[in-house]
Parts: C-alpha cells; sequence; structure tokens
C-alpha cells in the first residue's frame, strides 16, 4: 500500500534550523546589520584604528625605544620652527594645486577627445587606462630613468630638437626642475582618472541638448561652456575633490623620484612624516606631520560636497 506524505509523523518540537535562519533574516532589523557588520570591521580596522593610533603619537613625544608622554598639541606647534615643515607646508600646497589644475584641464580635453567617433575606440580607452592601473612605484621607476642625469631620454630628445643645450638640465638635482618633475608624473598617472571620470559625465549628457543648441547656431564652444561645463559641475567637484586629497598625500611619486630633495625642495608631508617619524625615530612628530593638514581637509571635503549637493537640487 502506497504511503502519502501527509501520513509520515513529523518531528515535533525545534523547528529546522535553516527553517528559522531565514524567518530569522527576512527581518529588515535583522538583515541590514548583518550586510554592512564586514564593512564596518574593515572601516574600523583599517581605517579608524590607525587614525586614533596616530592622533594619540601626534599628542605626545614619542620615540623609538623610550616609553612616550602625552603633551597636547606641542608637537604641531613646534613644527613651525623648522624650516623643512615650512618648505614642506608651501611644497604641499604648491605641487597640489599645479597638478589638479593641469589635470582638470587635460582630463577634459583628453574626455572630450575620447567621446569622437575615433577607430579603434575601445583600444584606445583600454590604453588611456594604463597609467593609473601599473603599480605606482614601478611607473615612477621607468620616469627615474627618463630623469636622471646621466640617461635621461627627455635631456636627449631636447637636445636632438634644439629646445635644450648640452648637456640639458639636472632634472631630479635642482630645485625648481625637480618639482617640475614630480608634477609631470603626478599628472601623467592622474590623467586617467579624470579624463574616465569626466568621460562618465559625458556620455550622460543628453544629445538632444546639443541638436536643440546646434539648431539655433550654437558653435562648438557655445555649446560646451552653455551645456558640457554647466552639466559637467557635479562631477568636476567630485573629481577634484578625490584628487585634491590623493594629490595633497602622495607618497610613492616624490619619495622614488627625489626622496624629498633636493635640498626638501620637494618634501610633501607624507614623505617628510616618513623621514621624520622613521627615518629618525621621532614618531610623535611624524604622526603630527601627518595630520597636520587633517582640519585642512575635512574643510574641503565638506565645502565639496556641499556644492555638489546644491547642483544636484
Amino acid at each position: 500500500m502506497a504511503v502519502r506524505a501527509d501520513d509520515i509523523p513529523v518531528p515535533r518540537g525545534r523547528p529546522r534550523l535553516a527553517g528559522r535562519v531565514r524567518e530569522w533574516l527576512d527581518q529588515e532589523s535583522i538583515l541590514g546589520p548583518v550586510f554592512v557588520t564586514p564593512a564596518l570591521l574593515l572601516l574600523v580596522l583599517l581605517v579608524a584604528y590607525p587614525f586614533l593610533m596616530a592622533l594619540y603619537f601626534a599628542m605626545s613625544n614619542a620615540f623609538i625605544g623610550r616609553p612616550s608622554e602625552f603633551i597636547g598639541i606641542r608637537n604641531f606647534v613646534r613644527l613651525w620652527d623648522s624650516d623643512a615643515f615650512r618648505q614642506t607646508f608651501q611644497n604641499a600646497f604648491v605641487f597640489t594645486g599645479i597638478a589638479v589644475a593641469f589635470k582638470l584641464v587635460f582630463g577634459i580635453c583628453l574626455a572630450l577627445l575620447l567621446n569622437e567617433q575615433l577607430w579603434f575606440k575601445r583600444f584606445i580607452r583600454g590604453a588611456v587606462l594604463l597609467p593609473w592601473v601599473i603599480p605606482t612605484a614601478l611607473s615612477t621607476l621607468g620616469w627615474w630613468w627618463m630623469f636622471n642625469s646621466l640617461y635621461s631620454v627627455v635631456n636627449w630628445t631636447g637636445i636632438a630638437v634644439g629646445f635644450m643645450d648640452p648637456p640639458g638640465p639636472n632634472w631630479l638635482g635642482q630645485k625648481y626642475y625637480a618639482m617640475t618633475a614630480v608634477v609631470t608624473v603626478n599628472v601623467w598617472r592622474g590623467l586617467p582618472f579624470f579624463a574616465i571620470t569626466i568621460l562618465a559625465g559625458l556620455v550622460a549628457i543628453p544629445r538632444e541638448l546639443y541638436e536643440a543648441a546646434e539648431a539655433d547656431g550654437a558653435g562648438p564652444v557655445a555649446r560646451f561652456w552653455l551645456i558640457t561645463l554647466p552639466l559637467l559641475k557635479p562631477v568636476l567637484a567630485i573629481v577634484v575633490l578625490f584628487s585634491t586629497i590623493f594629490t595633497f598625500s602622495d607618497f610613492n611619486i616624490v619619495y622614488v623620484l627625489t626622496r624629498g630633495g633636493p635640498i626638501n625642495s620637494t618634501h610633501l608631508f607624507a614623505t617628510l612624516s616618513r623621514v621624520v617619524g622613521i627615518d629618525t625615530g621621532r614618531i610623535g612628530e611624524g604622526a603630527a606631520i601627518s595630520l597636520y593638514l587633517f582640519p585642512l581637509l575635512v574643510f574641503v571635503v565638506w565645502a565639496q560636497l556641499r556644492f555638489v549637493r546644491k547642483q544636484a537640487y
């Protein structure tokens, strides 16, 4: 005789574990924290904890090999007595301002070019990303060979075309040439980020706006100033914000090319912090240098996000 499923006795007591877990996860108050917890743990371990430790060291006289004592903001005040720090403070703003300005202008131009109908457009877009994809230290090492006073391809090319007099400038050994070199490498590396991000904004602009403006007699320049640039403002604000933060905290390019020299002329906060905190063992002063611009960057982020919010609404 066939046995029906209804005739099979079901053990009573506790329900199946899978069913209980499923019912438990169906609750929004439970499922949300479960998904957020891994990201929260990463932020606490990789961002919050190192930041709090840096803040603690910056307010102490921590030195390698001896106990530290709390001294408040004394490290931040003493930094202004250092010629190297004052030079670094100036370098950071000059380096960031020039590099971000060039990346913004060249990024818009490159994005407009990539938005046109080109042969092998997908290949070209992929090739544009190479400077940003290649590891920073590896690509900067190649630039170090190009700027080296003995093997400089830049000098050889400039002399060959008549732009320079032999033997050419010492790019990494003279103050202004060294700053030019590190700015050039930073612009070369950061340009793809600008170009691809701005290109995404260009693709999102409706073509009907350009067609209507062209029908009204607007030329390419007028269409750019009246349509493209206003609609790109939110995208430009975000990309400039990220680039400003990344450029202020740049380390690899300067450290590989010049080590902050010559005579501290290319030191940034990250490189000077490494030299003071690691090479000389003054951990407290090194941490203070690394955190010096934190309030300013917080204000920059707040101002940029407020601008983006106004543009969105």
